[in-house]
């Protein structure tokens, strides 16, 4: 009978109930586990609320982030709750962080000596910062020699840049050399 209690409710409602209360985004597996319930069951809770709320344009929205779930404010009503919470502006990222951040976005997984032989400087203080602040993290070591530590983006980076994978980053741009002139041929 215990168990009944537990289950009692729609699964609609009971995840609605976690994900209000939990705030952050939360893996799909472990909202499973925790309403008891299997993970396609809970997938096609999520699906048929994130229709609801779109469709209603309700307050709030369901974003998913890779495996992560999470309610957040519709940012069409965004501004609302800016005038009332005034919330301290977050520090945004240099330009040095930002262009190291799009190499590891684009050309994941990758070293950190790839991504210096990209930007043509060094870059142990924008992965550092980017791991800090969870928005890379290491995914591997390249088979190669000294085994170096590979890095990709994570969840929080989904979730910071309002994408729900990496296939909506816009495509890289093409320089106009890459358009007009054909590429140099080696010499050997």
């Amino acid at each position: 009978m215990g168990e009944e209690n537990v289950s009692s409710g729609t699964l609609k409602g009971r995840i609605e109930a976690v994900l209000f209360v939990a705030g952050e985004p939360v893996l799909v597996e472990d909202l499973a586990k925790a309403l008891g319930e299997t993970k396609f069951k809970v997938q096609m809770a999520l699906s048929s609320l994130k229709e609801e709320y779109d469709a209603a344009e309700r307050g709030f929205c369901m974003r998913l982030f890779g495996e992560h779930v999470q309610l957040t404010t519709r940012p069409l009503y965004a501004s609302d709750v800016v005038h009332l919470l005034q919330p301290v502006q977050k520090q945004t990222l240099s330009q040095a962080i930002m262009e190291t951040l799009a190499v590891v976005a684009y050309k994941q997984p990758v070293t950190k000596a790839e991504i210096e032989a990209i930007r043509g400087v060094k870059c142990d203080y924008s992965v550092q910062s980017l791991t800090q602040k969870g928005l890379i993290a290491e995914v591997g070591r390249k088979d190669a020699l000294g085994r170096p530590i590979l890095y990709g983006t994570t969840d929080t980076f989904l979730q910071r840049f309002g994408i729900e994978s990496l296939d909506e980053l816009p495509p890289m741009p093409e320089t106009q050399a890459e358009e007009t002139e054909p590429a140099p041929e080696l010499m050997v």
